[in-house]
């Protein structure tokens, strides 16, 4: 099929996710459910067979600048190497393979790029099954988690971003007529064209919990403005991004395209990779998401290149009423829970006043709210099972030494209402585990939650009053970043000063919200994912400003 027929064949799901981003309302072309009810039970067990077949081999995937071979993943679940190994490139041959292919990709047009990406993506979908298990082992995701944050939601955020990307390239007409009157001169006429130039390789740092929630959008991205990808996985998470890679350059090849539009640059924790690949003159473009500390460095030490980031901040939540106590506290107990909390939107700091919370029945005390939320994630973790399904695995052993850390300041600053312990998974016993901390901390004690904790820890903040709880936790915003804030009250003066405040320290707020729905799930399309305010990140996914910088228009005229 050419690229024309591509475009025409997904012109109709190009044109509902362009007026998705318009409306902002809901829009997937995909299935985030793996239930055999919807899919079969044949794909669901070819899923699982592809995923075991890549056990202990080497992973093939052809690529430039192939120097040997690397890669060493254990599985959160069996914490056991999965044997797999990749392709270890040098960095400057595969810059220059990918900078030819630049070349070559910029004949194609918007159009035929749109239409390449859309059938891209139902690739990416039809692996769903395989990289779901890909990111369980290596994510250490729960399997319903993880077939969606590399599957349909993820995917979702790579169409949105590929929707703004056409959006932006369209706005430039290829050729205008000018004309204008220069006095006794007279008429001049001019015609005009006009050419998008991409800017030159994009580097896609990949983070550890989510390999393809943020690798998705910038491929679509880059590769919509015509600029290669280089993907560099997480030393733990590079199956996942093989497979997806793997699968855009065959479709790339099919097309009789350069594959080198997409390539993958794998490594280790004991040889890195990182930094020589940011630092090469042909990478023009970066995009990160992980930690905050690697991010800030990134943005101020590569200040010549575009860079785009998602790091972390000080998620905070503030109580001053509660219209429906037992399903909003649920909803707050069930983020506290959700994949051991180690989401970018999950909540850290709650910050309850100490006079109490309005609620239609009365005043529950400070100590009501507090025990209330503690006895609810109890309930959520009270068996092995119920802790399987929320709180998955964790990731990294830094974390086990996070939570002993913070255990540890808060016995000597403030007191743990709810300690952390590994739990037996039903289902891989030798999984790494924990159930979540709560500690209580006395607003005062800043140190203790002044910075993101990523992992189950949870801080419970008496503030001495409603108006001090929204200032204290806008200023943990302001001074230290986040991507997801949440408000209780029911008061719609206290509301709209929240709004406000938060609005001020350049973050998004989610309003009373329930156990409904995961209250810090991220819809594409809709959500605004990161305001690029404050120092949880610069970019937004997604906006135009997403993608209008990853090209640039030159620009021709001669009289006619």
């Amino acid at each position: 099929m050419s690229l024309a027929a591509l475009f025409e064949a997904h012109k109709d799901t190009l044109d509902k996710a362009l007026d998705a981003c318009r409306t902002r309302s809901f829009f997937s072309p995909f299935v985030e459910s793996p239930s055999s009810k919807i899919h079969g039970t044949d794909k669901v067990r070819a899923g699982k067979e592809a995923f075991e077949a890549h056990l202990g081999t080497s992973f093939d995937l052809e690529q430039p600048g192939t120097v040997g071979r690397t890669g060493f993943e254990v599985s959160p679940y069996t914490q056991e190497p999965l044997g797999i190994d990749y392709p270890r490139i040098d960095v400057d041959m595969m810059m220059e393979a990918a900078s030819k292919a630049m070349q070559s990709f910029a004949h194609t047009t918007a159009d035929e790029r749109a239409g390449l990406c859309l059938e891209m993506a139902f690739a990416f979908d039809s692996h769903s099954f395989e990289n779901a298990h890909a990111t369980m082992h290596t994510a250490g995701q729960s399997y319903l988690m993880a077939f969606s944050g590399s599957g349909a939601n993820a995917i979702d955020r790579g169409v949105e971003a590929l929707a703004y990307a056409y959006k932006a390239l369209k706005d430039v007409p290829t050729e205008a007529e000018w004309e204008k009157s220069f006095g006794a001169t007279g008429v001049v006429k001019l015609k005009k064209t006009y050419r998008t130039v991409s800017r030159g390789v994009a580097a896609v740092i990949c983070c550890a919990t989510f390999p393809l929630w943020n690798a998705y959008p910038a491929i679509f991205a880059n590769l919509m403005t015509g600029n290669p990808v280089v993907l560099k996985p997480h030393p733990n998470g590079i199956l996942p991004v093989a497979i997806a890679v793997k699968k855009a350059r065959d479709l790339l090849m099919q097309h009789d395209l350069d594959p080198n539009m997409v390539t993958m640059a794998a490594d280790t924790r004991a040889e890195p990779i990182t930094i020589d690949l940011l630092k090469h003159d042909a990478v023009q473009i970066i995009d990160y998401t992980g930690s905050q500390r690697f991010g800030t460095w990134i943005e101020d030490n590569f200040a010549t290149k575009l860079v785009y980031t998602e790091t972390a901040g000080c998620n905070g939540v503030v109580i001053e009423s509660l219209k429906d106590v037992d399903d909003m506290l649920q909803g707050l107990a069930n983020a506290l829970c959700g994949f051991s909390a180690q989401m970018c939107t999950s909540p850290q700091n709650i910050h309850i006043p100490a006079t109490g919370v309005k609620t239609p029945d009365g005043t529950l005390s400070y100590e009501d709210v507090r025990d209330l939320i503690v006895g609810k994630v109890q309930k959520n973790i009270a068996t092995p099972r119920q802790c399987a399904g929320l709180c998955a695995t964790i990731q990294a052993d830094e974390t086990l030494t996070l939570l002993s850390d913070v255990r540890a300041a808060a016995q000597k600053a403030g007191q743990v209402l709810l300690d952390s312990a590994p739990y037996e998974h039903p289902d891989f016993p030798k999984a790494r585990t924990a159930t979540p901390l709560i500690v209580e901390v006395p607003a005062s004690d800043t140190s203790l939650y002044d910075q993101e904790h990523f992992g189950p820890i949870s801080f419970i903040i008496k503030e001495e009053t409603s108006e001090a709880a929204l200032a204290n936790a806008a200023n943990m915003v302001r001074d230290h970043g986040a991507i997801s804030s949440y408000a209780y009250s029911y008061d719609p003066d206290y509301l709209a000063a929240a709004q406000n405040a938060f609005a001020d320290a350049g973050a998004s707020l989610w309003c009373n919200m329930t156990g409904r729905m995961p209250i810090n799930f991220a819809a594409a399309y809709s959500d605004y994912h990161v305001t690029g305010m404050n120092k949880a990140g610069n970019a937004c996914l997604a906006d135009l400003a997403f993608v209008a910088s990853r090209f640039r228009i030159i620009q021709f005229r001669e009289p006619i």
